[in-house]
């Protein structure tokens, strides 16, 4: 279960209240007209994973395989990466995945020290089919690992792009398996279409319920019962002048890769052109809570008034760590914290950090997730993804 609280000091006004109701008719209209394609991939999807799964469990090489290299970057791997990194901990067969992304030299050559060519899968994910740095890399592991794409290594190859796409022209003279992205599902909301769900799938993850998670996310939006997005949307928005910027603290480390997701997502989405030719936008900063707020907490109470904050924080991680019960000599006034346990430590920070700004006359909003599952992730991907489109149709935008 995930719960949406809002502390905004802004007011529903007639302004607010018509641009919730036209933009709620626009993105139904959209769904109903297949113009953007990821509200129907909760169920979509589900063909593609099954593909998956059966592909696995037959093909020689991918049992036999415990490494899945995803060489892709942008809206072609953040949103698997980011799931990857909130899920790894609790599963013990997983396969580990390495994302080939940024050709920065340093870390792609560690990177490659950990790959044993006899036990890994690559997967190369590009929509276009050409992105610089995905090919530039792609040559490269050719090439290390002399990596017979036409003959006997084609099994360890995997592209996922667009049915125009020159990769998928590869693919296809060479015979390697592709999967597809939809036309209409653009890179940045494209984490539950083949571009998240193969990966992820092969990889061992329980991908259905991500995706029954986006399902009732979308299900729900368009039956009325998360009109807290259209009213969020509404406010930053409206009142994009005054806080043109939103900060992001997710107060759990695994969730750190999904805070560069969003910050992909709603950085290259918003900032744009619009319909009347003005550059517009809003501006996405990702925080961890609490490492940054020791940083960053500053300039949000006593610098430009010119922010929205939202927290996100997990109720139960799961785990039972408490603060052992001693005491230090001279450092005694930290003791009253003795016996708590990390979480309830974590969850005191947020709301203490959450108050403070509330006190300031910063707008604020939350989102809670009961426990980190997979159900939850699917509505959070969902949520993020239905509010930078509700965001764009206001501002003008195509997102």
């Amino acid at each position: 279960m995930i719960t949406f609280e809002n502390d905004f000091i802004w007011e529903v006004d007639d302004k607010i209240n018509s641009a919730m109701k036209d933009a709620f008719e626009k993105i139904l209209d959209e769904k109903e007209k297949g113009i953007s394609g990821y509200f129907t991939l909760g169920n979509d999807s589900l063909p593609i994973m099954e593909a998956a799964q059966a592909y696995a469990k037959t093909n020689a090489f991918v049992k036999k395989s415990d490494t899945i290299v995803v060489i892709g970057i942008g809206g072609s791997s953040l949103g698997t990466k980011a799931i990857d990194s909130i899920f790894r901990y609790k599963y013990k067969n997983i396969k580990k995945m390495l994302f080939l992304e940024n050709p920065d030299e340093i870390d792609f050559s560690e990177k490659m020290e950990k790959i044993v060519k006899e036990k890994t899968l690559f997967i190369v994910v590009s929509k276009s089919g050409s992105t610089i740095e995905t090919i530039s890399i792609f040559k490269e592991i050719i090439e290390r690992f002399s990596l017979d794409y036409a003959g006997e290594d084609k099994e360890q190859l995997i592209a996922i792009t667009d049915e125009a796409s020159v990769l998928h022209q590869f693919a296809q003279y060479y015979g390697i398996k592709s999967y597809l992205i939809p036309k209409n599902v653009g890179g940045r909301f494209s984490v539950l279409s083949a571009v998240g769900v193969v990966p992820l799938t092969i990889a061992g993850y329980d991908v259905k319920s991500i995706l029954e998670g986006a399902s009732t996310m979308v299900e729900r939006f368009f039956n009325a019962k998360e009109n807290h997005i259209l009213k969020k949307a509404a406010f930053l928005s409206v009142y994009k002048k005054q806080t043109p910027i939103n900060v992001v603290f997710s107060y759990a480390n695994c969730l750190e890769d999904f805070t560069k997701w969003y910050v992909q997502l709603w950085g290259e989405s918003l900032g744009k052109i619009d319909k009347h030719g003005n550059n517009t936008g809003l501006t996405p900063i990702g925080h961890i809570g609490s490492v940054d707020q020791h940083s960053f907490l500053q300039l949000i109470m006593q610098g430009p008034r010119d922010k929205t904050v939202t927290f996100i924080k997990v109720d139960n991680f799961e785990k039972e760590i408490k603060v052992p019960n001693i005491s230090l000599k001279f450092i005694e006034k930290t003791d009253y914290i003795n016996g708590y346990s990390f979480n309830e430590l974590i969850d005191g920070e947020c709301e203490a950090t959450k108050e403070s700004i509330i006190k300031e006359g910063i707008n604020v909003d939350g989102i809670t997730l009961d426990v980190l599952n997979e159900k939850n992730i699917g509505k959070l991907i969902l949520y993020y993804e239905l509010l930078t489109s509700l965001c764009g149709i206001m501002l003008g935008v195509n997102t």
